[in-house]
C-alpha cells in the first residue's frame, strides 16, 4: 500500500535530485532533473503506468481506462532556488500514489488517468513560468525559446541537450476528450493550519502580474558629489518598494512584493547608477490587480521625473485569475466529506499549473496543510498523516467522477 510516508520518503529522494549540493534546486532541463525523471519513471512503471516524455521536457504517465475520455492530474518537478521538498513533487507523488492503488486493486475506470509531471513552472532558469504546462496546453510562446539563461545558453539549446526537439513543442498539446485537470499542491499558506485541517479544496486562483522595473542615473563619487547633483537609482527604488507595499495594506486581498533588488556598480563608495526591481502583484480581482499595477508604475514614472532619471518597465508575466470548474469543486469536496474530514473553500495566492492548464480544460485543486504555512523555503513540511488524507480524498474523487 502507497500511503502518506512512502509520498514523503519519495519527496526526501527527489530533495537529493539538485544542482546545488546542500540545498534543493532543480531547475529546467538541468542534471538534476534528469535524475529526478530516472526516480519517477520507475514510481510510475510499478504503478502500471506507461510514461513517456515529450518535446519540452514534461513526464506523461498514462494509466488506461475502459473508456474513451482521460482525467489530467499532476504538478510541477521543478524547484526555486534553496527550495523546499514538497512545492510541486508532492502533487505528482500523490498522484502515482492513488493510480497505484486502482493498479493494486486491478482496477480500471471508465476514462484513463494521464499524470503530468510538469518540467518546469517555476521559471528559474529562464524566468518564464509555466513552461512545461503551457505547452501541454497550447500557449507556450516559441518567442520565448530565444531567452539565455545567466549562463548565455538559450532555452531552445537546453531542450535540444535534454533530449527533447525545440522545433516541435507545437505538438505537445494535449489532444482529446477531457474530464478535466486536477492538481494536489500544499497549500503554501497558514489556513488549514490555523483551522486545523489537513486538507482544502480551492476555488480560485488569484491572477499575477511579473515586472521589472529598472531606474537609470549615474554613478558617482560617493565623496564628491553633491546630495543636490546626485541622480542616485537606488533612492528612487527604495521610494517605491516602500509605496509597494504600502498600496498591498491598504487593498484587502491585495499582496504586492519586490522579491529581486539589483544595484550597479554596487559597492560602498559608489552612487548607485542603476536599479533593477522585481514586481510581483496578485488579487483573486483581476479589475484590483490591474488597478494596482497601474497605480504603482504610474508612481515609478513619478519618481524617476522627479530624481531625474530614466526609467524602463518590462512585463514578464501576466496571468488572469482562475475560477475552478464548478464540478471539479463539487466532487473534491464531496471526497474530503466522505474521507470524514471537514471541508473548507479556499482561494489560492500562489500561481500553479493549473492556472496555464484552464486554457485547455476545466481544473480543481486540492490543497495539503503545510507547517506555518512556509513554503519556497527549506523548511517547508508536511507530515505522513495529512497525505495519506490527501490520498484517500484523490481516490475518493476519482471514484465519484466513475460514477454514471
Amino acid at each position: 500500500m502507497i500511503d502518506g510516508r512512502t509520498v514523503v520518503e519519495r519527496c526526501e529522494v527527489l530533495a537529493a535530485c539538485t544542482d546545488e549540493p546542500g540545498r534543493i534546486t532543480r531547475p529546467f532541463a538541468s542534471d538534476a532533473m534528469r535524475r529526478a525523471h530516472l526516480y519517477v519513471r520507475e514510481w510510475m512503471r510499478q504503478a502500471g503506468i506507461t510514461v513517456m516524455r515529450d518535446n519540452i521536457g514534461n513526464l506523461h504517465g498514462r494509466y488506461e481506462g475502459t473508456g474513451n475520455t482521460t482525467l489530467l492530474l499532476g504538478s510541477h518537478l521543478d524547484s526555486v532556488r534553496d527550495a523546499g521538498k514538497y512545492d510541486g513533487p508532492l502533487g505528482v507523488m500523490v498522484a502515482i500514489a492513488a493510480v497505484h492503488r486502482l493498479h493494486d486493486e486491478a482496477r480500471r475506470l471508465p476514462f484513463a488517468i494521464e499524470i503530468l509531471a510538469f518540467a518546469d513552472e517555476e521559471g528559474l532558469r529562464y524566468g518564464s513560468t509555466y513552461l512545461g504546462s503551457r505547452a501541454v496546453a497550447g500557449t507556450f510562446d516559441p518567442r520565448d525559446l530565444d531567452r539565455p539563461d545567466t549562463a548565455g545558453f538559450t532555452m531552445a539549446e537546453a531542450i535540444r541537450a535534454f533530449g527533447g526537439d525545440p522545433t516541435r513543442i507545437s505538438e505537445d498539446r494535449w489532444s482529446g476528450d477531457l474530464l478535466g485537470y486536477c492538481e494536489v499542491h500544499i497549500e503554501q499558506g497558514p489556513v488549514l493550519e490555523s483551522r486545523a485541517l489537513p486538507v482544502g479544496v480551492v476555488s480560485a486562483i488569484a491572477g499575477q502580474s511579473r515586472m521589472l522595473v529598472e531606474f537609470i542615473g549615474q554613478a558617482g563619487h560617493a565623496g564628491t558629489v553633491p546630495m543636490d547633483r546626485r541622480k542616485d537609482a537606488l533612492t528612487a527604488g527604495a521610494e517605491l518598494v516602500l509605496a509597494v507595499e504600502a498600496a498591498a495594506t491598504t487593498q484587502p486581498g491585495l499582496v504586492a512584493t519586490v522579491g529581486r533588488l539589483e544595484v550597479e556598480p554596487g559597492v560602498s563608495n559608489v552612487i548607485p547608477g542603476r536599479a533593477t526591481l522585481s514586481l510581483d502583484v496578485r488579487h483573486a480581482d483581476d479589475r484590483i490587480r490591474t488597478a494596482a499595477c497601474e497605480a504603482l508604475l504610474a508612481r515609478a514614472r513619478e519618481l524617476a521625473k522627479r530624481r531625474k532619471l530614466a526609467v524602463e518597465i518590462r512585463s514578464l508575466s501576466e496571468n488572469a485569475a482562475v475560477q475552478c470548474e464548478p464540478t471539479l469543486v463539487s466532487l473534491l469536496t464531496r471526497a474530503v466529506k466522505d474521507a470524514k474530514q471537514q471541508p473548507l473553500a479556499l482561494t489560492s495566492g500562489a500561481g500553479h499549473d493549473a492556472v496555464a492548464m484552464s486554457a485547455l480544460t476545466g481544473v480543481g485543486m486540492l490543497f495539503v496543510r503545510c507547517k506555518g504555512g512556509v513554503s519556497h523555503n527549506p523548511a517547508e513540511s508536511v507530515t505522513a498523516a495529512d497525505v495519506s488524507v490527501a490520498i484517500d480524498v484523490l481516490g475518493r474523487f476519482l471514484a465519484l467522477l466513475a460514477r454514471p
